[in-house]
């Protein structure tokens, strides 16, 4: 218990000094993980109260975009289940929940499918806004101080590709990159940022909700 708030004490300080803060949500925050997702969501949003931030997630629930984080600092580069697309893909329009009530392509009657990348033919025009500003974003956070907060990713291959090797790369290149990698089950650190980061070996979510 005092290391766990001696860690959380330090984090805190750290994000309050840091000029920017980039934060990955690994699977850990999926809705299907078991856990108050909102109430999660809502202590992550505390926690980054007044700071310049940017998220991505590859979770596709779409319970981030239900909570009082900023949805213009939200990257979902997986999809989102509340984001329609055609099955066929025969346009890269995409549809809001509710938006096209019978579920049917307007353009070539094939039934709408979620905009995921479990699609067989995902439309990523649903995600390249948010991903272009979170680019843009995160090219301005070179030789700022930069906090990085890893939460909950895996060795799932999106959460490498997305989250894990992404994230190491901006900390091993930004001098004044720091990360914290908290994760249940894989906390481990690279040799190449050893040193500019901290692994944590707790459940992401219940340790942002005790901070």
């Amino acid at each position: 218990m005092a290391e766990e708030l001696e860690i959380g004490g330090e984090l805190r300080s750290r994000i309050e000094e840091a000029e920017k803060v980039l934060v990955g949500l690994g699977a850990e925050w999926s809705k299907n993980a078991g856990k108050d997702m909102g109430a999660a969501y809502e202590a992550l949003a505390k926690l980054l109260e007044g700071k310049d931030y940017f998220i991505v997630t590859v979770n596709v629930d779409g319970e981030i975009f239900h909570s009082s984080l900023d949805e213009k600092r939200i990257t979902a580069p997986c999809g989102n289940v509340h984001w329609y697309q055609c099955r066929a893909a025969c346009t890269k329009d995409i549809w809001e929940e509710g938006e096209v009530p019978d579920g049917i392509c307007p353009h070539c009657g094939e039934p709408l499918i979620p905009n995921t990348v479990e699609a067989e033919h995902y439309i990523e025009e649903g995600y390249l806004i948010s991903w272009r500003a979170y680019t843009q974003w995160l090219g301005r956070t070179l030789n700022r101080r930069l906090e990085v907060l890893e939460l909950g990713a895996g060795m799932a291959m999106r959460e490498l590709q997305v989250i894990r090797w992404p994230l190491e790369k901006t900390v091993f290149f930004n001098k004044k990159a720091h990360m914290y990698r908290i994760n249940g089950e894989f906390p481990q650190i690279s040799d190449e940022i050893g040193d500019k980061a901290r692994a944590v070996r707790e459940n992401s979510v219940e340790f942002v909700e005790k901070l």
